[in-house]
């Protein structure tokens, strides 16, 4: 045995032993827990599964950086008005999973409708500002017709919406760009509904086939078709959340970071800096429910496996905004689109859309890059588009200038590997980190960024192995 591997098994014998001896009595410390499960990350993911593991029986202990749980539902309240509106997570597949989920916390669910109260649609060059005469996307009907054609080509692969357990060999339509794959099958026609419900993967185009099938999956393709999406009535999907974080009462350490992770034969040991000092936890078992990027890892006791299939994440970067007082209109909504660039989608990064939300005056807008930008730097580039549009548009002047009331990063977003690494196996190794170390993962990089596909999975994949003895 090596030297730092004799140092990290005493460690972690160490802490082990603090935690047996006050699940013995011996100290009775409060900055000790005992939990069955400790969660790290109280997204969509990770809340999920603290409530369901409670209703099995299990304790669980589950650990959230931010103030809030629900990762990217985003809120918002209107001081003015007293109203809700839902800029981030928006709707919900109606799927057994998601309407048992929020039945249980006593939260209505019912159609998305117009949700943007949208009275008029522009569309626009946001690199000039120019307004387009007309939208240059194709009509609903051949967008209809290329949308049950791609679901045609979504059941060759009936393997898609669990997780991602591949073929070998992988198919070569998987490998090809979604631009490409596009062409082959003439399926132009739904390009800009595709980039319009699958924002924040970057230029589209050039992604692998397999994560926009992934993204865009069939349940997304008939709620498209049928308009048969789900929010809650109450237009606060964070309600959710509110009334997990009551259940779980002080299971949930929010507002803290995990500083270490030891891992062991016999369970893990999670060290955690909250608001009321130094917590540890001894568990039997960890979930991490959080994009397993190397940087958001540093806490984890990596072991060289994980830590070379982790290194070979590249992401997209996200972020959504409100804007009061845009100069934009009540009731407009504009949208981006260059007629000179391949099916006449945008490059990014750049906004997609700027659209009026019920609240008088408030406007959502949605950004994506490919590569890290600051918040400094997307701030500035909304505000300069928002203007030129205005300009461009001759919209009236309005008094005021432009506010953002919300503003969020929701970096990294869509994790990705090279189609010779896909090919390679990594998705393969990647699913044999499962349960190894007593680690079992979670979240969108294993299905996809879509709430009620991650419960789904979580429910039928994930939970069934944490429940194991």
């Amino acid at each position: 045995m090596s030297f730092h591997n004799f140092v990290f098994s005493l460690c972690t014998a160490c802490l082990f032993a603090i935690g047996q001896a006050a699940q013995d009595g011996i100290v009775r410390s409060p900055d000790i827990i005992a939990s069955d499960v400790v969660i790290i990350g109280g997204g969509s993911s990770g809340t999920y599964s603290a409530i369901r593991l409670r209703e099995y029986g299990r304790t669980v202990t589950l650990i959230e950086r931010e103030l809030v749980l629900g990762g990217h539902v985003n809120t918002y309240h209107d001081p003015v008005t007293g109203q809700t509106f839902d800029y981030g997570v928006i709707s919900f597949a109606n799927i057994s999973v998601v309407t048992n989920y929020f039945k249980n916390f006593d939260v209505p669910l019912g159609p998305v409708g117009d949700l943007f109260k949208t009275k008029i649609t522009y569309y626009a060059d946001f690199t000039t500002g120019k307004p387009l005469p007309s939208s240059p996307f194709p009509s609903g009907n051949a967008t209809g017709a290329a949308l049950f054609a791609y679901e045609d080509e979504l059941a060759k692969y009936p393997f898609l919406p669990y997780g991602y357990n591949l073929p070998t060999p992988i198919p070569e339509d998987l490998l090809l760009s979604w631009g490409n794959f596009l062409k082959k099958y003439q399926l132009e026609a739904l390009a800009y509904t595709a980039f319009s419900f699958l924002e924040g993967i970057g230029n589209i185009l050039a992604q692998p086939t397999l994560y926009v099938m992934k993204y865009f999956a069939q349940s997304t393709v008939q709620n498209v078709l049928t308009n048969g999406f789900l929010t809650t009535v109450h237009h606060n999907n964070h309600e959710l959340y509110e009334k997990a974080l009551l259940k779980l009462g002080s299971s949930a350490l929010i507002s803290s970071n995990v500083t270490q992770v030891l891992r062991s034969h016999g369970g893990v040991a999670v060290t955690v800096s909250t608001p009321l000092g130094t917590k540890l936890i001894k568990a039997s078992k960890l979930l991490i429910a959080i994009q397993p990027k190397l940087e958001s890892l540093s806490f984890l006791d990596l072991n060289t496996e994980e830590r070379h299939l982790f290194r070979q994440f590249n992401n997209s970067y996200y972020w959504d905004a409100l804007i009061r007082n845009p100069g934009v209109p009540s009731g407009v909504c504009i949208n981006n689109a260059n007629p000179a660039a391949a099916l006449a989608l945008p490059e990014m990064p750049g906004m997609y859309l700027i659209c009026a939300s019920p609240i008088p005056d408030v406007f959502t807008v949605y950004y994506t890059s490919p590569y890290a930008l600051s918040e400094q730097y997307v701030k500035h580039d909304i505000l300069a588009t928002t203007a030129k549009l205005v300009k461009a548009f001759g919209f009236p002047a309005v008094n005021g200038t432009p506010e953002f009331v919300g503003f969020n990063d929701h970096r990294p977003f869509e994790l990705t590997v090279s189609t010779d690494a896909i090919v390679g196996g990594f998705y393969d190794r990647l699913n044999g980190l499962q349960g190894k170390r007593n680690t079992w993962y979670t979240g969108a990089t294993w299905q996809a960024h879509d709430s009620s596909l991650i419960w789904n999975w979580t429910e039928y994949n994930i939970l069934p192995q944490l429940l194991a003895d």
